[in-house]
């Protein structure tokens, strides 16, 4: 991730704001990765973190709502493999937010650890039809939590560590 994130600083002509709110976007990347950016770019940690939550709210409506067509739609046009592997991802995971429920999703959200993120928790509320209201503002406090985790590790014990 640290690569890509690297590479994107030096060849993605955009301003340091729009950056980290694409990156942020990303899956998988987030706003680990848009953290981390903000870092690299000199922003200052509060600008950092509003760009970062914002780039890794925007996609999940379109998630919660639209992911279930997507995955029909790739399904029946040769794209059956990226599917199933959608598929496992969130059926490899509903036990961890099962147990819990709406904490499980927050806590699954938030912690910021290789595979979790915003982009699979609402991939896994959707397909598994968990309440949508619940699900978006459990989400949406695990976009809170993994911000807090991140600009502390970010710009607070690694921060000094970098500087």
């Amino acid at each position: 991730m640290e690569g890509f994130i690297a590479w994107w600083a030096a060849h993605i002509p955009l301003s340091p704001q729009l950056s980290v709110f694409f990156i942020s976007m990303i899956p998988l990347i987030e706003e680990r990765g848009g953290l981390i950016l903000a870092r690299m770019l000199g922003l200052p940690m509060w600008e950092a973190v509003f760009w970062c939550v914002i780039g890794n709210i925007v996609p999940i409506p379109f998630i919660l709502w639209g992911i279930k067509s997507v995955l029909h739609w790739m399904s029946e046009h040769h794209l059956s493999k990226v599917a199933e592997w959608l598929m496992a991802k969130a059926e490899k995971n509903k036990p961890k937010i099962d147990r819990y429920g709406f904490f499980g999703l927050l806590l699954f959200v938030g912690i910021p650890l290789p595979g979790t993120g915003a982009w699979t928790g609402s991939l896994v509320a959707s397909v598994f039809d968990m309440d949508l209201k619940k699900a978006s503002i459990s989400i949406l406090l695990g976009i809170f939590l993994a911000a807090v985790i991140m600009t502390f590790l970010s710009y607070g014990v690694f921060g000094s560590v970098i500087s």
